[in-house]
């Protein structure tokens, strides 16, 4: 029986998330993920049961990257505007360390492993999220509202520069990179709509 490679294990995860990225999860195989690796196809199934396996895992160790990065210096009874410029920065820190691993997690979001993905990982993130927002709102600094409505306030701006600046361009095609200026004024004006 063969042996495990480290090296090799890790080129297959980095090449299947970036041919995921580029072409979607329709267009990936594993037999075109061996080619693009230069490896042969059984090697792939020494690491792999099968393409799910390699997106499933992927995806839970992208995740447990993820979750830590979030709740990195992250105090749960900090006020909201101290907590969310945390999530900011770890959020464009993990996006700008990792981003081919944050469009997959897109391309993740809006395909069947969807409910497989976000049910996996991020569970003391979401333990230390609740109570950050139980406090904000007994402490009345936000008003109460849909955790949903929440998060499309605080977090959609950042994730659509971030998507900007991976693309390198805006809607409107002119050339785009995310400055700290442009990420913290955005900020500002986010934390302005939440604060009551």
């Amino acid at each position: 029986m063969r042996t495990r490679d480290n090296n090799k294990e890790e080129l297959v995860k980095e090449t299947a998330i970036k041919m995921i990225v580029k072409n979607g999860m329709e267009g990936f195989s594993m037999n075109k993920l061996a080619k693009e690796c230069g490896i042969s196809v059984a090697t792939l199934y020494i690491y792999y049961k099968d393409r799910d396996g390699l997106i499933i895992s992927i995806a839970s160790e992208g995740g447990k990257m993820f979750n830590d990065a979030l709740i990195k210096g992250f105090d749960p009874e900090a006020s909201f505007e101290e907590g969310l410029r945390v999530q900011w920065q770890n959020r464009y820190q993990f996006n700008k360390q990792h981003p081919h691993l944050a469009m997959f997690f897109d391309q993740l979001r809006s395909s069947s492993y969807q409910k497989e993905f976000l049910s996996g990982f991020l569970q003391e993130f979401r333990q230390l999220m609740g109570k950050f927002m139980c406090n904000i709102i007994e402490r009345g600094e936000i008003e109460e509202m849909p955790f949903e409505s929440y998060w499309s306030i605080a977090y959609s701006p950042l994730y659509a520069l971030a998507r900007f600046d991976y693309e390198g361009r805006s809607h409107s095609g002119k050339p785009f990179v995310l400055t700290e200026e442009i990420l913290w004024e955005t900020f500002k004006r986010v934390v302005k709509g939440l604060k009551k």
